[in-house]
Protein backbone atom coordinates (compact mmCIF):
# COMPACT_ATOMS: atom_id res chain seq x y z
CA UNK A 1 0.00 0.00 0.00
CA UNK A 2 1.14 3.39 -1.09
CA UNK A 3 1.65 6.39 1.52
CA UNK A 4 -1.07 7.96 0.05
CA UNK A 5 -3.34 5.46 0.50
CA UNK A 6 -2.44 5.27 4.51
CA UNK A 7 -2.71 9.28 4.69
CA UNK A 8 -6.10 8.59 2.70
CA UNK A 9 -7.38 6.53 5.47
CA UNK A 10 -6.26 9.01 8.48
CA UNK A 11 -7.80 11.79 6.69
CA UNK A 12 -11.34 10.30 6.48
CA UNK A 13 -10.82 8.97 10.53
CA UNK A 14 -10.28 12.86 11.08
CA UNK A 15 -12.69 13.72 9.09
CA UNK A 16 -15.00 11.55 10.73
CA UNK A 17 -13.91 12.29 14.40
CA UNK A 18 -15.06 15.86 16.27
CA UNK A 19 -11.82 17.76 15.58
CA UNK A 20 -12.70 20.87 15.18
CA UNK A 21 -10.23 24.08 14.15
CA UNK A 22 -10.41 25.30 17.45
CA UNK A 23 -8.74 22.06 19.02
CA UNK A 24 -5.74 23.48 17.24
CA UNK A 25 -4.28 20.35 17.61
CA UNK A 26 -0.61 18.89 18.11
CA UNK A 27 1.23 16.35 15.95
CA UNK A 28 0.91 13.44 18.93
CA UNK A 29 -2.97 14.09 19.52
CA UNK A 30 -3.56 13.72 15.86
CA UNK A 31 -2.72 10.51 16.33
CA UNK A 32 -5.01 9.96 19.39
CA UNK A 33 -8.16 11.33 17.29
CA UNK A 34 -7.46 8.83 14.33
CA UNK A 35 -7.05 6.38 16.73
CA UNK A 36 -10.62 7.12 18.57
CA UNK A 37 -12.43 7.45 14.60
CA UNK A 38 -10.93 3.96 13.55
CA UNK A 39 -11.84 2.42 17.04
CA UNK A 40 -15.62 3.90 16.77
CA UNK A 41 -16.55 4.03 13.15
CA UNK A 42 -13.94 1.67 11.67
CA UNK A 43 -12.18 3.03 8.69
CA UNK A 44 -15.12 1.80 5.96
CA UNK A 45 -17.66 3.71 8.92
CA UNK A 46 -14.82 7.23 8.47
CA UNK A 47 -15.44 6.85 4.62
CA UNK A 48 -18.69 6.76 4.59
CA UNK A 49 -19.55 9.49 6.84
CA UNK A 50 -17.00 11.63 5.30
CA UNK A 51 -18.60 11.05 1.67
CA UNK A 52 -22.27 11.56 3.32
CA UNK A 53 -20.76 14.70 4.51
CA UNK A 54 -19.77 15.83 0.92
CA UNK A 55 -22.95 14.38 -0.30
CA UNK A 56 -24.97 16.80 2.21
CA UNK A 57 -22.59 19.37 2.38
CA UNK A 58 -20.10 20.22 -0.35
CA UNK A 59 -18.60 23.29 0.68
CA UNK A 60 -18.12 23.26 4.06
CA UNK A 61 -16.70 19.26 3.31
CA UNK A 62 -14.20 20.26 0.59
CA UNK A 63 -13.10 23.11 3.32
CA UNK A 64 -13.01 20.92 6.17
CA UNK A 65 -10.59 18.23 3.94
CA UNK A 66 -8.43 20.83 2.85
CA UNK A 67 -7.75 21.47 6.94
CA UNK A 68 -7.08 18.31 7.72
CA UNK A 69 -4.96 17.04 4.39
CA UNK A 70 -3.06 20.40 5.55
CA UNK A 71 -3.33 19.21 9.19
CA UNK A 72 -2.08 15.67 7.73
CA UNK A 73 0.70 16.25 5.83
CA UNK A 74 2.65 18.63 8.17
CA UNK A 75 5.78 17.93 8.84
CA UNK A 76 5.49 17.49 12.48
CA UNK A 77 2.22 15.58 12.01
CA UNK A 78 4.24 13.19 9.04
CA UNK A 79 6.66 12.10 11.78
CA UNK A 80 4.55 11.11 14.63
CA UNK A 81 1.98 9.57 12.49
CA UNK A 82 4.84 7.09 11.25
CA UNK A 83 6.16 6.24 14.96
CA UNK A 84 2.57 5.12 15.05
CA UNK A 85 2.35 2.36 12.47
CA UNK A 86 3.99 -1.07 13.36
CA UNK A 87 6.93 -2.35 11.85
CA UNK A 88 6.90 -3.57 8.89
CA UNK A 89 3.27 -2.80 8.36
CA UNK A 90 1.93 0.58 6.10
CA UNK A 91 -1.22 0.15 5.78
CA UNK A 92 -3.90 1.70 7.98
CA UNK A 93 -6.34 -1.20 9.22
CA UNK A 94 -9.23 -2.03 8.07
CA UNK A 95 -7.96 -0.98 4.17
CA UNK A 96 -7.27 -3.79 2.07
CA UNK A 97 -3.43 -3.56 0.86
CA UNK A 98 -4.48 -3.91 -2.65
CA UNK A 99 -5.86 -0.70 -3.47
CA UNK A 100 -7.44 2.13 -1.44
CA UNK A 101 -10.69 0.66 -0.89
CA UNK A 102 -11.94 -0.54 2.39
CA UNK A 103 -11.98 -4.04 2.65
CA UNK A 104 -15.29 -4.19 3.31
CA UNK A 105 -16.17 -2.31 -0.26
CA UNK A 106 -14.01 -4.98 -2.01
CA UNK A 107 -16.08 -7.74 -0.05
CA UNK A 108 -19.61 -6.12 -1.24
CA UNK A 109 -18.76 -5.59 -4.72
CA UNK A 110 -17.53 -9.38 -5.03
CA UNK A 111 -21.29 -10.61 -3.44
Amino acid sequence: MTRLNVNNARCAALFASGLRRSDAPTADELTSWISAAVRRFGVAGCVSRMAQEFGDHPEAAAYRMQWIRRLVGAPSATASLRRTEPAGQSAAPGLDPRSAQPAAYGARRAA
